[in-house]
């Protein structure tokens, strides 16, 4: 069963941003584009998260929450730098307390351009996410049955 197809959940932060693709991520969730109808539940606890989807650049301030909430969600997990500011640090990459994009503080895995970021690129963002998710699931359920011990017939004498 491919559940992570079927119901992933999202985390979402902003950085610091000017808020143009946090509007345009929280437009996602209204029924005009209706995330929710592809099984796309929004939580607030990392832990239960699959996707991290950020907005913003990263500044002093901002980089060990992004941190922390990346430790907290389980594998496998994807990371989606949403609007330019996220990939590069956009228009604020100069000011003085800025540390770039997100990949300036942990691994991304799909960057969605724009500056705001239309809620279909932001869409179309998520749905790669989902294939690459399935796939890192399906290579930690291979790794893990290559380092489990095979069962032996043989049962032990006392």
């Amino acid at each position: 069963m491919n559940l992570f197809r079927k119901s992933p959940w999202i985390i979402h932060y902003d950085g610091a941003s000017c808020n143009g693709c946090d509007i345009e991520v929280l437009a996602c969730l209204t029924p005009r584009y209706d995330v929710e109808r592809l099984g796309i539940i929004n939580t607030g606890n990392p832990k239960h998260a699959d996707i991290l989807l950020i907005t913003g650049y990263i500044n002093e301030q901002s980089q060990p929450v992004v941190r922390t909430i990346y430790e907290q969600m389980p594998d496998p997990k994807v990371v989606v730098a949403v609007g330019i500011c996220a990939s590069s640090g956009g228009i604020f990459r100069d000011c003085y307390n800025t540390k770039g994009g997100v990949d300036s503080t942990i691994p991304v895995d799909i960057y969605v351009p724009g500056c705001a970021a239309r809620p279909e690129s932001i869409i179309d963002g998520v749905v790669q996410a989902l294939d690459l998710l399935e796939r890192k699931r399906k290579e930690m359920k291979t790794r893990r049955r290559a380092i489990a011990p095979t069962p032996t017939s043989e049962v032990p004498t006392p």
